[in-house]
């Protein structure tokens, strides 16, 4: 898989390109990372990128033009363009796993007050990671990308994926090690009791009561 990032703020991906599972999938080539500072395609001498707002209004409002000239230079026929929003889509587990069956993503940080309106006809969907505000798209991409990577093939134990939460509609289940007794929390005797037909039940049970409790929402 390829993704590429655009944003004005490369520097903000340094630690995430750099740490754990998405360095090591990485530099196994399980997919293929470029941060584009779309600021080198404004057409402006100072390399400007937005601009008062038509109409008055606080702030300042991305232009259109560097953002459509980048996406021309690196869109392909396998692009799929994620405009990171926040009255986009909620985001969910069903979006990652929709999003990793792509061959190239590519997502759009906006920043300050806004962007130009034209920039949504770039998009094959908009994505928002919840309702509230942040700063810039560049935290929810890294989000999204952390998401989808860690779906692919190879990249983490798939075992370990087929047992989290959301793939069921239904939250994980406890999980405990050593020590067993600690704080005069103990471990659930059936964890030790080495009868696996047992262990799956309790599971199975505990995720329902979990998900009833923190998250009915999601339970079919």
């Amino acid at each position: 898989m390829k993704i590429d990032i655009l944003t004005l703020f490369p520097k903000m991906f340094e630690g995430f390109l750099s740490e754990s599972i998405i360095k090591r999938a990485i530099k196994n080539e399980k997919v293929k990372i470029n941060i584009i500072d779309f600021r080198k395609y404004s057409k402006l001498s100072n390399n400007q990128v937005d601009d008062t707002p038509y109409g008055g209004g606080a702030g300042m409002v991305l232009r259109c033009e560097p953002i459509f000239e980048c996406i021309d230079a690196i869109k392909t026929k396998d692009s799929y363009i994620i405009l990171l929003t926040p009255d986009g889509k909620k985001y969910n587990q069903k979006f990652a796993n929709d999003f990793k069956l792509k061959k190239h993503l590519i997502f759009i940080c906006g920043h300050y007050e806004g962007f130009d309106e034209r920039i949504r006809t770039l998009a094959d969907i908009e994505i928002s990671i919840g309702d509230y505000i942040l700063t810039g798209g560049e935290l929810p991409a890294m989000v999204i990308a952390d998401s989808i990577i860690r779906l692919i093939d190879g990249v983490i134990n798939n075992e370990s994926i087929m047992e989290e939460s959301f793939n069921n509609n239904l939250l994980d289940y406890p999980t405990y090690t050593k020590p067993k007794i600690y704080r005069n929390m103990i471990v659930p005797d059936v964890l030790l009791s080495g009868d696996h037909k047992k262990i799956a039940e309790w599971r199975k049970e505990e995720q329902i009561k979990k998900t009833n409790i923190k998250r009915p929402d999601i339970m079919e």
